[in-house]
């Protein structure tokens, strides 16, 4: 299954497990919760963090790996954090040093985000609509995947032989 995930999943599984990552380790180097205009974090490598960074680290990560398993999820979650990300990197490089008196963040942090939008734009535009067409029948053994017999009852859009999708413009018999 892995080489059929979509550039979408593979943005929601990685930036996911990344973001969950610095959410847990932003904790170790500081969890305080300060609020207000000029709020102060501490450094987790280059990027500035503090409590409120860390909770929005972990929900986007877990939001991202929770949708990573469907194509439309990832694609819509992708392309959520994309939007969302790049207004963050915005308002941020804008405020300064804050996000809404919340957030610390700095010049790595902005950059940080700007890759974070970009590649979740990216992504969703460059993965296909819905999901993978699944195959009703097997040539080799005339069985469904589910092992029912290939003259099984099969739903009317399907032709019963090839196991095909009719076409609904197409006269009917």
């Amino acid at each position: 299954m892995t080489a059929d995930r979509t550039p979408a999943q593979w943005y929601c599984l990685l930036a996911g497990a990344a973001l969950l990552l610095a959410g847990v380790l932003g904790f170790l180097a500081d969890s305080s919760f300060d609020t207000g205009r000029g709020v102060e974090g501490s450094d987790l490598l280059v990027f500035e963090v503090n409590g409120w960074h860390n909770v929005v680290h972990l929900a986007s990560g877990a939001v991202l790996l929770a949708s990573a398993a469907r194509r439309t999820s990832a694609k819509t979650i992708a392309l959520a954090f994309g939007l969302t990300y790049g207004a963050v990197a915005v308002y941020g490089i804008i405020a300064g040093d804050d996000v809404i008196g919340l957030i610390p963040v700095n010049g790595p942090d902005h950059v940080l985000h700007v890759l974070l939008a970009a590649a979740g734009l990216l992504a969703a535009f460059a993965s296909p609509r819905g999901e993978p067409l699944q195959t009703t029948t097997t040539a080799v053994t005339g069985t469904t995947p589910a092992g029912d017999p290939a003259g099984a009852q099969r739903p009317a859009d399907v032709e019963p032989i090839s196991g095909a999708p009719r076409d609904r413009d197409a006269p009917t018999r």
